[in-house]
């Protein structure tokens, strides 16, 4: 017999399943009879749960739902047949007792005859992650030309055996660990040229589902850290411990200077993925004080700064287009969005930029493309170990489908950014002392905003220096939009992308202080937010005294063997993938030898900068569509363009559109499940940008993407409406026009006026309500109004029939609604106004 647990969701964390926990009981301890027949047994939880018995064989649970910090419900079915082990006798009557559900957890999970009966799922950390699917198994569709599918990349890796076993296998999947796989399997050896590298890479989500898509976009060489060494070396420190200054300095000053040439190596050999963005430095002042970095030398940067970035391209060899000036006159002319009133000068400067997830994909393709056997939602849950405590492979989980598999491999590398130490404490059981894995990575956590495009000019960013806690803060031009960031603050990293409201809230206040006062900054005008995190390491195999780092740290835990990259940052993915291979490798061989500097990424190949005109003039697309499809997928934009249906008008003839207002196509879901999507979020937030750049857009084009995915995977209709409910759990931890307030509703002191009301459903500030903002205040009451019923009351607030709900007119719908949707009441319960009375004697004050 089985005890479906239907909703544990007070039970910590760790414990929660996005599939039911099944447990053996004795059901004859109870009053309740075996259902029989297929209404025996059909009831719904208060969650949603819908758990249906057809007899003592058969049990099904549909439209699980596990909300947290809520009671806690359990259900009983039975099921004779679905455990291999022997039922135990543990009577319903105590299950359904009153006690904690933790202690339930405890009490059922301790049992020597508790047994699993399903396949395992995803992480409870994954909200509403839509895995295994139902089907098994998707479709399988061919891979890019010239590269295998992800179902072959699965079987490849489920054939490794300790017979077979890979040179090196690679655990995570963002720029870094994709980086190591690529010169992996790329290396040479000189001495034996016939010797190739089997290499493995696997990563638990979508490729750059992590820090690698939340970055700030730039491919920058590090100016920020330039001065932070500069003002440390020019301290007292330099006279109290001279040694130790200058070192650090000239740590610092060397990462800056490899930022720079792996800068080079981005722009001129990986064209088809980066540009050069000017970036504007604005003067108001000839002197600053309190000055930038806390070091008087940086009160003169106004007056230093031309030759401060001058030296900068310097360090590039000047392969970089020149910094520049620009007078009070030419900054209005380029910048006119800026105050020009205060603006002494500006200095300009450039540094790279890219589109980060689509950077990471192309990474990864590449070592696909070139021999590697990798794959995305492929989870490491343990590590396998000889007699001796050395890794020598790990237990994987294809979380596609469910199934666990083994991979073997000489070298084990973790690549997993700020989540590296979760995959550590997995190779720590063979240590001996049985100690507690020492702490390698901190994460420090970046937040980003993203507003209309109009807030910049399209082809030139702005940096802050000097904000008002002394970060750095870049106003940058980016597909269309201007992305605002970052800030810096360290705790645990965090799966979800929620940027905090505090956060958000401090990057829109510094944005005022160099744009125009004609340019309001609002709160509504935040298209979208996110938050990624950063990885600061250390190493933990180090002699005690170990400095946290930007730079990257690579370590070998002595006593299993596995090797772990964490730190650094975007730019120098490659650097930091040649310095992993040659420690990994360079144990067993001497002279292999690093090739990535000679690689054009995938895409690389037929890419021009005439290629968006042959594509217009071929297929009759929207020039900026033509632009964005090119500079995504280079020479393959053909594999794509092909794909592309027909729009049915007479201009542009070719390449339906997601959504209005964004470059995307249809054509692009369709090739990216050739690219390994295997979820709708995965399209929205990182084969597209949509979840990035407007959270809106992104949940306005769901429902298409559904479509297109469920008929390239072959879906059934449960698996897409499973992925769409998960794709939406995921895109609202999105930030948005609206800020994310707790329980999603409005709320007012008692005695707020119903006027401060009105304002604060006025969320753009002009002085009226349209209909989005109805559909919004609705959305946040948790009483969201179909088409029909928004129009409805739309309708009964708009008397002069002009599409705008002034004051007045809120205020008598109020007063006088007929409320036959219930919309009326609910908006005064939830912010706990008084009847029709009160509002009449408060808006009779009001109105005079």
């Amino acid at each position: 017999m089985c005890i479906v647990i239907a909703s544990p969701a007070v039970i910590d964390e760790t414990v929660l399943h996005p599939s039911p926990l099944i447990f053996p009981i004795d059901f004859s301890s109870t009053a309740l009879a075996p259902p029989q027949t297929k209404t025996a047994f059909t009831t719904r939880t208060r969650q949603n749960v819908i758990v249906t018995a057809a007899g003592p064989h058969d049990v099904q649970v549909d439209a699980i739902d596990w909300p947290r910090h809520a009671a806690c419900t359990l259900f009983a079915v039975l099921s004779d047949n679905r455990c291999n082990g022997q039922p135990s006798s543990l009577p319903l009557s105590l299950i359904l007792s009153s006690i904690g559900a933790a202690s339930l957890a405890s009490t059922l999970s301790s049992s020597s005859s508790t047994t699993r009966c399903e396949k395992p799922g995803p992480a409870s950390s994954d909200v509403g992650a839509p895995f295994p699917l139902d089907p098994l198994h998707n479709k399988e569709i061919p891979g890019p030309v010239g590269i295998p599918s992800r179902a072959e990349q699965v079987r490849r890796l489920r054939s490794s055996g300790a017979h077979r076993p890979y040179d090196v296998l690679v655990i995570g999947g963002g720029a870094t660990g994709c980086g190591v796989a690529l010169d992996a399997v790329t290396r040479t050896c000189p001495s034996d040229p016939s010797r190739k590298f089997t290499v493995a890479c696997i990563e638990r989500g979508d490729f750059a589902s992590e820090t690698s898509s939340r970055s700030t976009k730039l491919i920058w060489a590090g100016i920020k850290y330039l001065a932070s060494a500069s003002a440390s070396l020019l301290s007292l420190n330099l006279f109290t411990s001279p040694i130790q200054t200058v070192n650090e300095f000239m740590g610092e000053f060397k990462m800056v200077f490899h930022c720079h040439q792996e800068r080079k190596f981005m722009l001129d050999k990986q064209r088809h993925l980066t540009n050069w963005v000017p970036i504007v430095c604005p003067f108001t002042e000839w002197h600053i004080w309190p000055p930038p970095f806390g070091h008087w030398l940086f009160s003169f940067f106004p007056i230093l700064a031309p030759v401060v970035f001058k030296f900068y391209d310097s360090l590039s060899q000047f392969t970089c287009p020149p910094s520049y000036i620009l007078n009070k006159q030419e900054t209005r002319m380029q910048f006119p969005q800026l105050n020009e009133k205060d603006i002494k000068y500006c200095a300009v400067f450039y540094e790279g930029q890219h589109n980060d997830a689509r950077t990471n994909l192309a990474i990864a393709m590449s070592a696909a493309e070139k021999g590697a056997d990798i794959a995305n939602y492929v989870e490491m849950v343990d590590c396998i170990f000889d007699d001796a405590g050395k890794v020598i492979g790990i237990e994987a989980l294809d979380r596609v489908t469910g199934d666990k598999f083994e991979i073997y491999a000489n070298n084990v590398v973790f690549a997993g950014g700020p989540f590296t130490d979760s995959l550590r404490e997995k190779e720590s059981k063979s240590d001996t002392g049985e100690q507690p894995v020492a702490t390698a990575v901190q994460g420090a956590s970046g937040s980003h905003v993203v507003l209309p495009g109009y807030y910049a000019p399209n082809n030139m960013g702005l940096l802050d220096y000097n904000t008002s806690d002394g970060r750095f803060l870049f106003f940058l031009p980016w597909q269309g939009s201007v992305i605002v960031g970052t800030t810096d603050k360290k705790g645990p990293a965090e799966t979800l992308p929620t940027a905090p409201e505090e956060e958000i809230e401090w990057i829109l206040k510094e944005c005022e202080k160099y744009l125009s006062h004609d340019l309001k900054v609002r709160r509504s005008d935040v298209l979208s937010a996110w938050r990624g995190w950063r990885p600061l390491a250390a190493d933990p195999h180090a002699p005690p005294g170990g400095q946290v780092s930007r730079d990257h740290v690579i370590s070998t835990n002595p006593n299993t063997g596995v090797t772990f990259i964490a730190g650094g940052k975007w730019t120098t993915w490659r650097e930091m993938a040649q310095d992993v291979v040659d420690k990994v490798l360079g144990r067993d061989y001497d002279d292999t030898k690093c090739n990535t500097l000679d690689i054009t990424l995938h895409g690389g190949d037929g890419y021009s900068n005439s290629l968006s005109v042959e594509l217009i003039q071929k297929y009759g697309m929207d020039q900026k569509v033509a632009e964005h499809l090119v500079k995504t997928y280079g020479g393959r934009v053909w594999e794509v363009a092909d794909r592309a249906k027909p729009t049915g008008k007479r201009w542009p003839r070719y390449g339906v559109q997601l959504v209005e207002g964004y470059p995307y196509i249809e054509a692009e879901v369709r090739y990216a499940c050739q690219e390994y999507a295997c979820t709708i979020e995965d399209i929205l937030s990182r084969r597209t940008r949509l979840a990035f750049l407007n959270k809106d857009a992104a949940m306005e084009a769901l429902p298409r993407v559904a479509d297109i995915m469920a008929e390239e995977l072959g879906w059934s209709k449960r698996t897409k409406a499973s992925q769409m409910k998960a794709a939406q759990k995921y895109l609202e931890s999105y930030g948005g026009r609206i800020p994310q307030e707790d329980g999603g509703k409005i709320s007012l002191p008692l005695n707020q006026d119903v006027i401060s009301l009105f304002d604060q459903l006025d969320t753009d500030g002009n002085g009226y309500l349209d209909i989005h903002e109805i559909k919004d205040m609705s959305e946040r009451l948790g009483r969201p109004l179909s088409d029909k019923n928004l129009k409805k009351v739309f309708g009964e607030m708009d008397r002069n029939r002009n599409g705008k709900i002034e004051v007045e007119e809120f205020i008598h719908w109020l007063e006088n609604s007929k409320d036959s949707t219930g919309f009326a009441k609910a908006l005064n319960e939830s912010n706990r106004l008084g009847g029709k009375a009160w509002l009449k004697r408060r808006s009779t004050t009001f109105l005079g």
